[in-house]
């Protein structure tokens, strides 16, 4: 039986090196994001707010810390329900309400809370609140209402908020409303949307008396708070809610209730007895997933060639460009987690995954600069000592060039080659450094799930080894795609100076530079708007 686990757990793993990289944004918007859907809906004497907050594995992997209050790792029935109350009435002060310029405080009436399963072994929440502001007299022709949702203000996410009138008519003032969610309540995001999520944050309505008079609803996804009368609960169909459209391609977000105990790893990561062939196998799952990850489109393997190749670096040196990589990968995750576990006051994790890609593009951009002005020197000291030196004829010169590089070529297997840097080298170990920092720099959201899956599984140390592997997995497919190219440059170099290939190997240092310099700018501009994938 004990065997017969083993190898599904090891089968599981395998299927988790397949899935999981196809899976690491699992939630439609990311996994660092906060959703916001508002609904809010204007009768003569109340006003109702249907508040819904969907966030996705990281924000929720915080949140729970928060929740478990016995700090047993679990989010128990009664911590989960005292949970919900807690979240809505820690939501409501920043809702800011307003009738005629004057703030109303709205009372909850209802919330829900749930965990819906999201990737790595973590999952997403939803928080519903209903509160029902009533006032103090009934809504007058030209009575002004403003509604301002001001939560997580910092973090990325859908912003929607939506306008419904029970008794009243209601009209924008300066600009559209929404009157229909395109989300339905964020459980199912349009997928045409996603890249341009709608921000909404304030909303400023002028009220007129009369209208349709709509029918009472009990929100599907929240329960009456204790000492609240579910007849207070709002909307006749969520404030602005709808089936979504028909024809847009949409995600379904799952909704369903429950799920309030502790998430759980892929079998691999999760086998209590950490025998060598468990430990071996999730090692080599890590390390598949760093590889995969590495293997995925992006730039960095680009750069990583260019900057070989232009500034004719060695072997060791793209072994080194690897390895700095996963240092710096590495790093970049736990410093990461440590925001996310334990000082996400100080710094939000999703600002470092803003900010980092800015850092790593000027990196790059200052790379590129470098090996442009330094290709344009070497260039032009060359053509100056061609025009005013008379040095020996080129046989002479062949024949002296054979005898330093024979100095340091030997052989391995029948495969001669050297690790110095080629002659006109423009490579440095720092440059080489800086470039693997920024190549790090920008961690992989699957690592930083199966890390802070392991915490969540009380295995810290476990998911820290784990992490490791992953890196070591990006630089064995880095280092070697390196390697390859490398020892294909020298190839090339060594082609006769006659040939098309001995012609064009004299320009590839310029282009390569002029290639680094041109996406380190792309990648910045990229970087601003939104998060390259390097």
């Amino acid at each position: 039986m004990t065997r017969t686990r083993r190898l599904a757990a090891v089968a599981a793993g395998f299927l988790a090196v397949l899935l999981l990289p196809a899976l690491a944004l699992a939630h439609p918007l990311g996994n660092f994001t906060i959703n916001h859907y508002a609904g809010v809906r204007v009768e003569p004497d109340r006003i109702l707010l249907d508040v819904v907050i969907d966030q996705a594995e990281i924000p929720t992997f915080q949140a729970r810390l928060a929740f478990d209050t016995d700090g047993d790792g679990q989010v128990s029935t009664a911590e989960a329900d005292a949970g919900r109350i807690s979240a809505c009435n820690g939501l409501a002060p920043s809702l800011d309400l307003a009738v005629d310029d004057v703030r109303q405080r709205p009372v909850l009436t209802d919330a829900g809370l749930t965990f819906p399963p999201g990737v790595g072994g973590l999952s997403t929440m939803r928080i519903v609140c209903e509160y029902t502001a009533t006032l103090a007299a009934p809504l007058g022709a030209g009575a002004k209402v403003g509604f301002a949702d001001t939560s997580f203000p910092n973090r990325l996410g859908w912003r929607e908020i939506v306008i419904s009138a029970s008794g009243t008519s209601v009209s924008a003032v300066g600009g559209a409303m929404r009157v229909a969610s395109t989300s339905d309540r964020l459980t199912h995001y349009p997928t045409n949307q996603l890249s341009q999520a709608p921000n909404d944050q304030t909303i400023a309505l002028t009220v007129a008396p009369g209208g349709p008079v709509l029918a009472p609803f009990v929100a599907p996804d929240a329960v009456p708070v204790p000492g609240q009368g579910a007849g207070a609960a709002p909307s006749s169909v969520a404030p602005g809610a709808t089936t979504g459209p028909a024809s847009a391609a949409v995600v379904v977000v799952g909704n369903a209730p429950g799920g309030v105990t502790g998430s759980e790893l892929p079998s691999i990561f999760r086998e209590a007895n950490l025998t060598p062939i468990v430990l071996l196998v999730s090692l080599l799952t890590a390390g598949a997933l760093g590889a995969g990850h590495a293997l995925t489109p992006g730039h960095g393997k680009t750069l990583m060639a260019a900057y070989l190749v232009g500034s004719r670096g060695t072997v060791l040196h793209a072994a080194g460009l690897g390895l700095s990589v996963t240092v710096s990968h590495t790093i970049g995750i736990l410093v990461l987690a440590g925001l996310v576990v334990g000082a996400q006051d100080v710094l939000a994790p999703d600002a470092v995954v803003r900010g980092a890609p800015v850092v790593a593009a000027i990196s790059i951009v200052a790379i590129g600069g470098w090996m442009l002005i330094s290709e344009i020197r070497r260039r032009r000291r060359a053509s100056a000592a061609a025009s005013l030196v008379a040095g020996p004829g080129p046989e002479h010169e062949h024949h002296h060039a054979h005898e330093h590089d024979d100095e340091h070529e030997h052989s391995h297997g029948g495969v001669t080659h050297s690790h110095l840097p080629a002659e006109g080298s423009t490579i440095t170990w720092r440059s080489l450094f800086v470039l693997g920092l920024a190549g790090g720099l920008i961690p992989s959201t699957s690592a930083l799930l199966i890390l802070l899956g392991s915490i969540a599984a009380g295995r810290a140390g476990f998911g820290f080894v784990l992490v490791v592997a992953f890196g070591l997995g990006m630089a064995l497919v880095m280092g070697g795609i390196g390697v390859a190219l490398v020892l294909a440059r020298g190839r090339v170099d060594r082609m006769p100076a006659s040939s098309t290939l001995g012609r064009v190997s004299g320009f590839i240092p310029m282009a390569a530079a002029v290639l680094v310099f041109s996406l380190g700018l792309y990648l910045t501009a990229q970087a601003v708007g939104g998060s390259p994938v390097l």
